[in-house]
């Protein structure tokens, strides 16, 4: 054989045995023989990362409220799911006030509110929230993301307005503004 025909035959079977060798030693599968039937076998993996879902919401509507009232208040009943380990999250709940703050407004008129948040169900009181702080520390007792099956939510909101802001509130006009909540996971 000559020279050059060599390094071809040589190039050739490194290339093959270069094919057969697994390009990870963490690759465990196994290769069947060549015959009548061929048996492999394959490892199968899969994760997935942290994820968190707030569900369940509902807009609140405190309306023809006696301004001569006590304080007012609604409670609702949230699903909050998270896939961590402990099943934890945090908090941050914004306003859209300045600066982020919890007010409602009509016209040039605006008038504060409180938010409450509770790790249960069937609460009427919380953890107070600081607009744009985050709160850590929660757990979720949800089994299913939307609360579809098992509890049928795990958490309260409480939104509060004092009788003091009530009373500044002119007859006639709505008040509005929007609480927004981001849940990430721990």
């Amino acid at each position: 054989m000559n020279a050059n025909l060599n390094k071809k035959v040589a190039g050739i079977l490194s290339a093959a045995v270069l094919a057969l060798v697994p390009a990870s030693s963490a690759f465990a599968a196994t290769q069947g023989g060549f015959g009548a039937t061929s048996t492999g076998s394959v490892n199968i993996n899969a994760s997935v990362p942290d994820r968190v879902r707030i569900s369940g919401l509902q807009d609140v509507n405190l309306t023809n409220v006696d301004p001569l009232s006590t304080n007012v208040f609604d409670a609702q009943d949230v699903c909050v799911f998270s896939n961590t380990a402990t099943r934890g999250y945090s908090l941050t709940a914004t306003g859209s006030g300045a600066a982020n703050a919890f007010t409602l407004s009509a016209g040039g008129s605006t008038v504060p509110y409180t938010v409450e948040w509770a790790p249960s169900i069937g609460q009427t009181s919380g953890s107070t929230l600081t607009a744009g702080n985050v709160q850590t520390g929660f757990t979720s007792t949800a089994t299913h993301q939307l609360c579809n099956t098992g509890p049928a939510g795990s958490a309260s909101l409480i939104v509060r307005l004092a009788s003091a802001d009530l009373s500044t509130m002119q007859s006639g006009q709505t008040y509005t503004g929007t609480l927004t909540l981001l849940v990430q996971p721990e």
